[in-house]
């Protein structure tokens, strides 16, 4: 029977992802309580599908499956069919990417897993084709009718393995942790030998960027001095930065490579990505003065203004990988339309290494950059001067021509905690820039999230046209908190510190368990799931316990807060194992455990020019350093008996609260934090 309901209970959604599938021939819900009564009143199992707006197998699933209608019909008549927007919900994502890693299948989206009415999984998986998924739908709901009290069973301890806390696996007695060189140099020694040495990143595909990683290994290098801890990180930067990862013409970084060379992207870019981004290659030009960097930084933040900005400010979720029913169409080129666009002896399309017959599929041409120019001078008998000339003139063609296609997808929802990010990256450029757009940018963004996401004495998840009913879970708060201790180091307005204060005592009120000592994922308020989780593992984002630990010991430096401090130490020491020994998913922890072990300079900076002082300390790489600033006196720990009384520009630069003497040369305080005593 042909189902012809023109729309379903979706269309009544905020989210653009769920939104997508309003008009499929499934009767989706949305998570809540009305669909999971359903399952418990007519005792059905529950069909859980999890996907995100720019998610590309998401789409084909949808397609194939979902605007089926004789496959939606099955769907329908035994199952209650739930869709999850995972970036509005990562709580629930979170858990059920862990069943279905727990019953030893491979993660990723679309995320299907089949619960019982009591919400507890039995079966799960990724995309599958339309022959196999109604073939699943079928056999599920025949083993549910015939097997209930295996698959019951199954369930059952499914829902046990979650119950069990990642920190009753990895944690250890706080005692047992020590903070040592040796440790770090181990943690090193790991990172080389899954390295790729060819291409940078981590040695296999597809290949992610995972910012942390090379964060921590600038620390390292500041710290040891480390010569090829440097040269990872810049050879990676440099070939993320000449690969179809990164859009040539338009700026901004896929999500991730399918091959090892930085080659083929996954074609959707995700703000988060970009946030981190943004961090990294500032934080690299900091130290290198690479302008290849700066260049980066400035064309991806060019595309987030021109593509991702909300009109008050903020900046949207994600762009899709498709286009037109092709992925990456976009941003791929043929001959045909490069010679139609570009003169005939332009040599753009040689420059980004597309050919007649096209370097990618479908004849298409990817544009990426080689290692060697002056080769490519030689080759074509061109000077620098005449090369750039020629190539910014063809990119412009290029640009202008690629704006006029059908783009791809964009999800304009506002995620709190990936603004977050954003500003914080921004803040970071700002530093290493100076430039005051960067700044612009980032109380642009904090603006819009005061005002549109906050009410009622919480943050909330999501924006579009309003906020989400769903609270912002820890990596909210945690970025949120971050973001403004960051305005600080750059404004010293002690304004942003009393409401990175203020959040930090809303988290520890409705996030943190004393009892292991870390910080739940969702609040105590929010709806229950049959599992509480607490993320300690970095992925593509870091951990929202490592942000956290972070900023307890930053602000507890700052504020003079032992017991804060004391907690991110005893965090870090608690997981000290686990992160010397799988640096890969825990380098934001070793972040932090670089910064105890090292220590954090606190340079107090007091006189009429401040500003100018801090400018010239953030141009420099210094990572093992808080900066704290006033012109004349501050009611903040750190600044007291420091009052500046000649008129003069002083700055201590001083380590658990003992300080050199105070000097007013920039290059002085530089020598001080980099030699520390």
């Amino acid at each position: 029977m042909s189902i012809t309901t023109p729309t379903n209970r979706l269309i009544h959604s905020a989210s653009p992802y769920l939104l997508q599938h309003a008009h499929n021939p499934v009767d989706w819900f949305e998570w809540g309580h009305e669909a999971l009564e359903k399952a418990r009143s007519e005792d059905k199992p529950i069909l859980v599908s999890i996907g995100y707006s720019s998610c590309h197998w998401c789409h084909v699933m949808e397609r194939e499956s979902f605007e089926n209608e004789s496959i939606a019909q099955i769907m329908n008549e035994h199952f209650v069919c739930i869709k999850v927007d995972r970036e509005e919900r990562p709580d629930i994502d979170h858990l059920y990417m862990e069943a279905v890693h727990a019953m030893q299948q491979r993660g990723g989206w679309p995320l299907n897993v089949f619960l019982t009415p009591e919400q507890k999984p039995f079966y799960g998986g990724t995309y599958f084709p339309p022959k196999n998924w109604s073939q699943l739908l079928v056999q599920i709901n025949k083993a549910f009718q015939q097997k209930r009290t295996e698959i019951n069973q199954s369930a059952l301890d499914f829902s046990q393995h979650l119950q069990t806390s990642d920190l009753q696996r990895f944690s250890q007695d706080p005692a047992l942790g020590k903070f040592s060189t040796a440790s770090l140099d181990t943690m090193f020694g790991i990172l080389r030998s899954r390295f790729d040495a060819v291409w940078g990143g981590m040695d296999k595909a597809p290949k992610f960027v995972m910012p942390s990683i090379w964060l921590f290994l600038l620390r390292y290098h500041a710290m040891t001095r480390n010569q090829e801890a440097l040269e990872m990180v810049s050879l990676t930067l440099n070939k993320m930065a000449m690969g179809g990862l990164y859009d040539q013409l338009g700026g901004g970084f896929s999500r991730y490579s399918v091959d090892a060379e930085w080659f083929a992207p996954h074609f959707e870019k995700m703000l988060y990505d970009n946030a981190q981004l943004l961090s990294l290659y500032a934080e690299a030009f900091t130290l290198t003065k690479d302008e290849r960097y700066k260049s980066v930084i400035d064309d991806t933040v060019s595309w987030l203004e021109r593509e991702m900005k909300h009109p008050d400010g903020g900046f949207y979720s994600a762009l899709d990988a498709d286009s037109e029913g092709m992925e990456g169409k976009f941003y791929t080129w043929t001959w045909d339309e490069l010679t139609t666009l570009l003169t005939p002896h332009d040599v753009t399309s040689e420059y980004f290494n597309a050919t007649p017959i096209g370097n990618w599929e479908h004849g298409r041409n990817i544009l990426i950059r080689s290692d060697n120019d002056q080769q490519f001078m030689s080759d074509f008998n061109i000077n620098k001067h005449d090369l750039d000339i020629l190539v910014k003139a063809g990119m412009e063609k290029l640009l202008m021509a690629r704006n006029q296609r059908v783009r791809p997808g964009l999800d304009d929802k506002v995620l709190t905690g990936w603004n977050a990010m954003t500003i914080h990256g921004l803040l970071d450029v700002y530093k290493a820039m100076g430039d005051h757009k960067f700044l612009h940018l980032a109380l642009q963004c904090m603006l819009f999230i005061e005002t549109r996401l906050m009410d009622n004495g919480k943050i909330y998840r999501a924006y579009k046209n309003k906020h989400s009913d769903t609270e912002g879970f820890l990596e909210d708060y945690a970025w949120m908190v971050q973001a403004y201790t960051s305005l600080y180091e750059v404004t010293f307005d002690e304004e942003w510190l009393t409401k990175a204060t203020r959040w930090t005592d809303y988290i520890f009120k409705n996030f943190y368990d004393p009892t292991e000592g870390f910080f739940e994922y969702a609040s105590t308020a929010s709806e229950k799931l049959i599992a509480k989780k607490k993320e300690i593992f970095d992925n593509v984002i870091p951990s929202s316990n490592a942000i956290m630990a972070r900023n307890l010991n930053q602000l507890g430096i700052l504020l003079d807060n032992k017991e804060w401090r004391t907690i991110a130490t005893n965090m870090v020491a608690r997981l000290s194992s686990l992160i010397t020994s799988e640096p890969s998913y825990m380098c934001h922890w070793g972040i932090l455990y670089s910064e105890i072990t090292h220590g954090m300079a606190e340079v107090v900076i007091v006189g009429p020019e401040v500003e100018k002082r801090r400018q010239e300390l953030h141009r420099h790489h210094l990572p093992f350093a808080y900066l704290l600033g006033t012109e004349t006196k501050s009611k903040l720990p750190l600044f007291e008996g420091r009052e500046s009384k000649d008129r003069k520009t002083w700055m201590h630069v001083c380590y658990n609260m003992t300080c050199e003497l105070p000097t007013d040369q920039a290059t002085v305080a530089i020598q001080l934090i980099k030699n520390r005593p």
